[in-house]
């Protein structure tokens, strides 16, 4: 094991600190697929630990809640907290640099928890590529048990899109969600759809303020019955948050919304699109893959609790 200098300072990130955080980034994700989350905006400075040696950011640690489950949901639910961790690709095997910064996000994470409904428990959640073993074995030794995995799916927009119809009574449309009534209006039937992890107002408003955000939903009687979201992320389209109510179910509505969405980013000159689906989740495999989306890569998530 490497033996920790003492010349190694970690703290929150800070404006200065944008050349060094870009060396990092480019090192890091030099390998293909790494997991890297970006800084965010000032305000989120405060979640975001960086570790320098010798004038040069060797590790960087952050830290967000994803899941917040609101009130009157079944207690067995749980908020998550997720954190992401990297460090210098020579300094992967170096588990006393990476316990040092994780214990500043741990702390952070504790802080972050008190925030939350207390009704519910708490999950302390990372997300890796498959690929990142030496990252993903820092985890599990740390505790973290494996939670779920998924796959990231890529549909080449310069292939033909199906063209499909709605049933008769049915209405689509483009929904900007304008005001706090209709973004509550998305979130209550977003979380009966998910209970376990309901998208939640900050991460609705995250979303939103992504370049060419839409939100697409189809309607009975002014009854939200199927919806997604889609937007661009740097040079790819992004679909999220796809979702059918259990009464209408079996129509072909996520394939017609999936259609239209690959219509939208296809419109706004995208060449890639990609979503995010369970390994487990065979129904949704095979609805993206009719619509032309291919397995791209793996992420595996790990969880430890608090009680």
């Amino acid at each position: 094991m490497r033996q920790f200098s003492t010349d190694v300072i970690i703290r929150n990130f800070q404006k200065e600190d944008f050349p060094l955080l870009g060396e990092l980034y480019q090192a890091v994700t030099a390998k293909e697929n790494a997991t890297f989350w970006w800084v965010g905006e000032e305000a989120n400075w405060c979640n975001v630990y960086c570790a320098f040696e010798n004038g040069k950011m060797i590790a960087k640690g952050q830290v967000s809640i994803i899941n917040t489950i609101p009130p009157g949901r079944s207690e067995e639910n749980k908020h998550s907290i997720y954190v992401n961790l990297k460090t210098l690709p020579e300094r992967d095997d170096d588990a006393e640099l990476l316990e040092k910064v994780y214990q500043h996000l741990l702390q952070r994470a504790l802080q972050l928890k008190e925030t939350l409904p207390a009704t519910y428990q708490t999950m302390l959640c990372v997300g890796n590529d498959s690929s990142e073993t030496k990252n993903n074995r820092f985890f599990t030794q740390m505790g973290y048990k494996h939670l779920n995995s998924l796959y990231q799916m890529k549909r080449d927009l310069l292939e033909p899109i199906p063209v499909l119809t709605l049933d008769e009574g049915f209405d689509f449309s483009y929904w900007k969600m304008e005001s706090s009534g209709e973004e509550k209006d998305y979130l209550n039937v977003e979380a009966t759809i998910w209970p376990d992890a309901p998208l939640g107002h900050e991460r609705l408003s995250e979303y939103k303020s992504k370049a060419l955000w839409t939100s697409m939903v189809i309607r009975y009687n002014n009854t939200i019955a199927a919806g997604l979201m889609a937007w661009r992320e740097e040079e790819d389209g992004v679909i999220e948050d796809v979702f059918v109510q259990d009464h209408w179910r079996k129509r072909g509505f996520a394939k017609f919304l999936l259609a239209q969405a690959l219509e939208y980013l296809k419109s706004h000159e995208l060449k890639s699109a990609y979503l995010i689906v369970e390994t487990t989740n065979i129904s949704a495999l095979s609805l993206y893959k009719s619509v032309g989306f291919k397995v791209d890569k793996e992420e595996i998530r790990y969880y430890t609790e608090w009680k």
